[in-house]
């Protein structure tokens, strides 16, 4: 009796995880975040205006569901190339009893030296295209600087 409590709990559990798994799909699929204000906004990017390495990834998502991956790709590179690496992941986890080989694979894809290259990956990123974002920044306003210089009384928006 207690191993069928057991059992309905987890399988309750799952049953809400994939309710909700669905419902957020159906909602990223049909509307783009950067449209509506009902999708968090990222607090570091809010805070600094710089992107952090998760920025642009609820477009990404929603771009991805409509299959369209190069736009993506273009809001969010790192997630994109993650998702072969999480799936491989998620398969190492299903795999009951694995054989020597992949352990030996999972050791070498998920173990502490492939973490360590990971986070730098990250961060080299995270650096990387804010590199990219200051340098349009600059550009901008060396682009507003001149046309204020030749055109005094317009003003931009």
């Amino acid at each position: 009796m207690l191993e069928l409590q057991v059992g309905f709990s987890k399988v309750l559990k799952w049953g809400i995880a994939i309710i909700l798994v669905i419902i957020l799909a159906i909602l990223y699929r049909t509307y783009n975040p950067s449209g509506i204000i009902y999708f968090p906004k990222c607090p570091f990017r809010e805070l600094t205006r710089l992107k952090c390495p998760g920025c642009g990834s609820q477009r990404a998502v929603h771009y991805l569901l409509n299959f369209d991956i190069y736009n993506a790709t273009k809001e969010n590179t790192i997630l994109v190339l993650s998702i072969p690496y999480i799936l491989t992941g998620l398969v190492f986890d299903i795999l009951k009893r694995p054989s020597e080989r992949i352990l030996k694979w999972r050791k070498r894809l998920f173990g502490q030296k492939a973490i360590f290259i990971i986070l730098t990956i990250i961060i080299a990123f995270w650096i990387l295209r804010n590199i990219t974002y200051c340098q349009q920044s600059v550009a901008a306003i060396r682009v507003s600087v001149v046309i204020q210089a030749f055109c005094p009384a317009q003003t931009l928006v």
